[in-house]
């Protein structure tokens, strides 16, 4: 089970990478854009029209590609006030609800995200804007990062019930 959960880190380590590759890309598609919108370089060339919407799709795909790295790392928003408060067997129950209640959640959105891509490629739906494009490539991406998401929840759960039984250090607030 070691090796599978280190070779799904890796795997999550390389999203993350991904997703550090398309913020790069996006940091210069915007700044050519702006640069073209105000300096003359191409002539008839003002700027690039589709910038904007392209942008849009790509913070969305950053955010699928990082959550499940974030959330190995202990690094999603995480309100640990009671957690802190209440004896540490308890806080590991709480613990234990929220990881369940998580993967939970990440399975159903995982669910529900795959019909609705599935629908819209079976209807040929298109997204059209500056760029026409099938709305599906869109949607895809969630129910991957979501079943990605409930995997690291499993591993989570695994991790919470071979640790100590008190709630986690990873995320814990300055106080």
């Amino acid at each position: 089970m070691e090796r599978i959960a280190a070779a799904y880190g890796r795997l999550l380590s390389g999203l993350a990478l991904a997703a550090c590759a398309v913020l790069f890309l996006m940091t210069l598609m915007i700044c050519a854009d702006v640069l073209l919108r105000n300096v003359r370089i191409i002539p008839g060339v003002f700027g690039l029209a589709w910038s904007n919407e392209v942008s849009e799709a790509m913070l969305y795909l950053i955010t699928m590609l990082a959550a499940p790295w974030l959330l190995r790392q202990g690094q999603h928003i995480r309100v640990d006030v009671v957690l802190r408060a209440v004896p540490a067997r308890l806080g590991w129950y709480f613990e234990w609800i929220a990881d369940t209640l998580g993967l939970a959640c990440c399975l159903l959105i995982a669910h529900y995200g795959a019909r609705a891509a599935l629908a819209s490629f079976r209807a040929g739906s298109i997204s059209i804007k500056t760029l026409v494009t099938p709305e599906w490539w869109l949607l895809t991406p969630l129910p991957i990062a979501f079943l990605l998401l409930a995997i690291e929840m499993g591993f989570r759960m695994r991790r919470l019930h071979l640790g100590p039984h008190a709630p986690r250090d990873d995320a814990v607030s300055a106080g």
